[in-house]
């Protein structure tokens, strides 16, 4: 993981009043106390019970983008990674409009660290002494984390990112009305009906600090915090998902476990929620991945269904790549605190709007389910029968050994065709390649679509394939090979299916058509500098296929020397002397590898 920042010589807390500028600036109804780094809700709506919150900062969105109505009234921003000081969180209490005067009274949430505790602790005591909010003024710390043993903890568990939905529903509770009783009693009953786990790849790197030793490659972190914690384990060799995934569960929710079974999930019937917190360094795509198999193993293994997932960013360690899973039981949260209309009074108020800016809309239908027309859920094969008048038929022997050696040369192929790629490229054609041939070979071995030796039958279920294959690549050949599969009718009463002039002209054809989708050319540095010309020399001499596909080798590692004209390797940087680095086009050289895997099948080399 790169540790490289945009402000490597900058002050962390120089950062912070910088971020909080743009967010305020972005947000209207946020006001900034710029001295202080507090936000707050300017429309705060007195005479209600004020939530403020905060802590270290490199936690974003929290907890200025939980600042709005309907969330956080307030947030006091510390240092990266360190809390606030009690003039911030004062500064907080007196900025909220009307909160300072009212009776309502104000709640501090905060997670269960030793300096916010104080420095919050002291701000509450400090704001009584004053007579402000009526005196009524509370300090409520999140205790959702699992990682640690019972008798491993002194001052109580630590707050993590499970605890925005503490957050969430207490300040709906406010803005609902309900008075401060209550809403402390919602917020405790949630947090502790609240349970979190994390886990993370590596430390996250802070500007303008040295960074921490990194996390060995075969090790993966359990019970990593937000603040560059070890974290309480380390599991080594690396696990597969599935196991980190049952690992992590196990912490969360196995009864059995009498040093973390905080909260009693064994009653199926409870209503869960479940939040999947990214850290800050992980994409979307695999944290969607990630969600996907906590779900499945929440109901495969525990019987648990969660009435509302939210997933994404809550909670971050600034660039760390990690996640948490957060497990809270509404339905024991929502008897604990007395709530007359149960889990579904709770999950309206966790449901309820906000103006947060960083708050997401969670997705909510209360509509019938309907069933998808059986052709909406799933593309039918795009193949056709093929009547025996109308077939090309070869040895079946040697039609399956032409496309069983193309996939494996290609598959082979791979590691450089993606070293390639990660260049010149997206990093995609390798495993694009690899994903269809390692499909042609499926259709090989399970659907037998060459023990015929239909070549048109072949041909139709390769198109298939290659049509799951995405990216640009699998666009082109695509439509070469459904270009191909028409001219292979049109010339077949012709030629003897054994011809293989029969296959040159039908080729050279289907290049034709392609062209016009595409604007590529031979010497774009395409795939096409290697298409064109094989087709050519095929064409030319369909007799001598060795000698087709040494000029495929060659117009292949031309393609070193090519200056892109067309696609992404175009935005690709160059050196002092305007100069690329002089790697081969990945899909000119993927080709490449099929034709050879073909010559191979024939017995022949280059």
């Amino acid at each position: 993981m790169s540790s490289k920042h945009y402000f490597p010589d900058t002050a962390a807390n120089e950062l912070v009043p910088a971020a909080l500028r743009a967010l305020t600036t972005a947000t209207p109804h946020l006001q900034l106390l710029q001295a202080d780094r507090v936000v707050l809700n300017a429309s705060h709506k007195q005479g209600t019970v004020a939530l403020i919150s905060g802590g270290g900062s490199g936690h974003e969105p929290g907890w200025a983008g939980y600042v709005g109505n309907g969330l956080l009234a307030g947030a006091a921003c510390g240092d990266i990674f360190a809390s606030p000081s009690m003039k911030q969180v004062l500064a907080a209490i007196k900025g909220v409009p009307g909160a300072a005067t009212s009776t309502a009274g104000t709640l501090l949430m905060i997670t269960n660290y030793t300096g916010d505790r104080l420095h919050f602790g002291l701000a509450a005591e400090r704001a009584k002494a004053l007579g402000l909010s009526g005196g009524r003024v509370e300090v409520l710390p999140a205790t959702d984390d699992v990682s640690i043993p019972r008798s491993r903890v002194r001052v109580g568990r630590r707050g993590m990112p499970g605890h925005v939905l503490t957050l969430k529903c207490t300040g709906a509770a406010s803005a609902e009305g309900r008075d401060f009783d209550a809403c402390v009693h919602i917020a405790k009953s949630v947090n502790e009906q609240l349970v979190t786990i994390g886990s993370a790849l590596d430390h996250c790197h802070v500007p303008g600090r040295q960074n921490h030793e990194a996390v060995g490659s075969d090790v993966c972190v359990v019970g990593a915090g937000i603040h560059n914690e070890p974290g309480a384990e380390l599991l080594t060799p690396f696990p597969s998902v599935p196991d980190l995934i049952k690992h992590l569960l196990n912490r969360l929710c196995d009864p059995t476990d009498t040093e973390r079974a905080f909260v009693d999930f064994s009653d199926t019937t409870d209503e869960v929620v479940l939040l999947i917190n990214n850290y800050g360094g992980l994409s979307n795509l695999e944290l969607g991945a990630l969600t996907d198999e906590v779900i499945q193993q929440l109901k495969s293994t525990w019987g648990i269904v969660p009435v509302r997932i939210l997933c994404g960013v809550f909670e971050t360690s600034l660039n760390g790549p990690g996640f948490s899973v957060s497990l809270a039981n509404f339905g024991k949260a929502a008897k604990q605190a007395g709530l007359q209309g149960g889990a579904a009074e709770l999950l309206a108020l966790l449901d309820a709007p906000t103006d947060a800016p960083a708050w997401p809309k969670t997705a909510v239908y209360a509509g019938p389910a309907t069933s998808l027309d059986a052709s909406a859920q799933a593309a039918d094969e795009l193949t056709r029968t093929i009547a025996e008048s109308e077939d090309i038929k070869v040895s079946p022997t040697l039609l399956d050994s032409l496309i069983r050696t193309a996939c494996t040369t290609a598959i082979a192929a791979e590691p450089r065709l993606t070293e390639w790629d990660m260049v010149m490229g997206d990093g995609d054609c390798g495993t694009a390649v690899e994903f269809v041939s390692q499909a042609i070979l499926k259709l090989l071995d399970d659907k037998k679509v060459a023990a015929t030796g239909s070549v048109l039958t072949l041909l139709f279920a390769v198109i298939d394939a290659v049509d799951d294959m995405g990216g640009t690549l699998g666009a082109i050949f695509g439509i070469l090979l459904s270009a191909l599969a028409s001219q292979l009718q049109s010339l077949r009463a012709s030629y003897d299916a054994a011809d293989p002039a029969l296959y040159a002209k039908a080729l050279l054809a289907a290049v034709e058509a392609l062209k016009g989708y595409t604007p590529a050319r031979e010497g774009d540095r395409t795939v096409m500098d290697v298409l064109i010309p094989f087709a050519e020399a095929f064409a030319a001499a369909p007799a001598d296929f060795k000698g087709a596909v040494a000029t495929a080798h060659s117009k292949a590692e031309g393609t070193r020397l090519l200056q892109p004209k067309l696609g992404r390797a175009t935005y690709v940087g160059t050196d002092a002397n305007g100069q690329q680095p002089q790697l081969p086009d990945p899909g000119a050289y993927a080709l490449y590898e099929m034709l050879s895997g073909m010559l191979t099948s024939l017995g022949q080399k280059e």
